[in-house]
């Protein structure tokens, strides 16, 4: 964790010796693998598949997979290292929020044993790429509504559809697909699909890479299905109709994952803020020694304090299986408010310095906007605090 003021000598209370090592292992890895090359991946819109498999040779995907999987036989605790420390680092091209917290997420705690052992140890090896679909260019927050459907035809199933807005979309080897197999159920109608997608197969294809204000090196794509044929056994767990269940189940995890990135993304901003306005001179002094420099910035540090706080009494609560939906919501919506408030304050103190992009400063404001849209919009994350109340 960065030196953020108020937190010298703090300590997650789910911190260990074992995760002060993970961290500073990715720490090496994305300083010396990842970030020089970050340019290059914001040109081309998406990472090079060579670094999932660095990354797994390093044993940093698929951390709270079983071992007997080729997982690192961890907890939800060993991901937060991982997304911490990828987010100090700037790097937001690699997926693994998605690939190692969502994706393996729900093939460990869903997927039928053939399922786990055909696509865990590829996933934890980085041989295999995961993503997973839900949005579509219908919708995206209201899952109950989505046009994607699944027809039975003998002992397969034939998929019609579009998804969008799918992270990993242009790497993606495995995907789970939230589809309608019963158009008449609702909620009961929906399931997920693991689809294989290795060699594009038929039916399948691969849209455009999509050009965002923010997250330039964020593999982002549209992906569409026309009488996409895959056997009904690749439905998650093997029984249709449990898909809303399964999404339900995990999305507190999911919103978990994004308030992960926002309290880091926040420390970063105030850690990088701290270290410029008291190396930066404007009347004859630093910009630190301005009174409203000052009262800016213990603002950001109350943000800071409260949000990591917060955070870690959320992700105990997720290791001890008492993290509910709307306490979830509300660490989602909350603390990417409180980013996109930081890292706005951090970015005036930059001066006209952090208007630009070769500053980090600029591509954290960009990159912070997405935070409250995926992962269900902060007005659907209110409404679901709401009804709690």
């Amino acid at each position: 964790m960065p030196a953020i003021p108020g937190l010298d000598g703090y300590r997650s209370r789910w911190r260990s010796a074992d995760h002060d090592a993970l961290a500073e292992t990715v720490a090496t890895f994305f300083s010396r693998e990842v970030t020089p090359r970050e340019q290059e991946f914001a040109a081309q819109g998406h990472t090079d598949r060579e670094l999932y498999r660095r990354a797994g040779a390093l044993g940093l995907l698929g951390l709270s997979v079983p071992e007997e999987y080729g997982g690192g036989g961890g907890d939800f605790s060993h991901e937060t290292v991982l997304f911490e420390q990828q987010t100090y680092s700037g790097d937001a091209s690699l997926g693994l929020a998605v690939h190692s917290g969502i994706v393996t997420g729900y093939l460990t705690a869903y997927g039928t044993d053939e399922q786990k052992r055909a696509y865990l140890p590829g996933l934890c090896s980085g041989e295999l790429v995961g993503a997973i679909a839900m949005t579509e260019p219908s919708g995206g927050s209201d899952l109950q509504s989505m046009r994607t459907w699944a027809r039975a035809d003998g002992d397969d199933l034939v998929v019609n559809g579009a998804k969008t807005f799918i992270t990993n979309g242009q790497l993606a080897d495995v995907l789970l697909l939230a589809v309608k197999t019963d158009r008449d159920q609702g909620a009961s109608g929906i399931s997920l699909i693991v689809c294989d997608l290795r060699d594009d197969p038929p039916g399948f294809r691969r849209g455009r890479t999509l050009h965002k204000i923010g997250l330039q090196a964020n593999d982002t794509a549209e992906l569409f299905f026309d009488d996409y044929r895959i056997p009904g056994s690749a439905i998650l767990g093997g029984l249709p109709g449990l898909g809303f269940v399964q999404m339900m189940q995990q999305l507190p995890q999911e919103r978990l994952v994004i308030a992960v990135g926002a309290v880091a993304a926040m420390e970063r901003a105030l850690e990088l803020t701290v270290a410029y306005t008291k190396e930066r001179t404007a009347f004859g002094k630093p910009v630190y020694a301005q009174q409203n420099t000052r009262f800016t910035l213990a603002e950001c540090a109350a943000l800071v304090r409260t949000g990591r706080i917060f955070l870690d009494d959320c992700v105990q609560r997720h290791l001890d299986g008492e993290l509910d939906l709307p306490t979830a919501a509300m660490a989602k919506f909350h603390l990417t408010e409180s980013q996109c408030t930081v890292i706005d304050r951090c970015l005036q103190l930059f001066g006209g310095y952090g208007y630009m992009t070769e500053y980090p400063i600029a591509r954290m404001y960009a990159d912070a906007r997405a935070q409250k849209i995926y992962g269900g919009t902060n007005e659907i994350m209110k409404e679901l605090l709401a009804r709690a109340l």
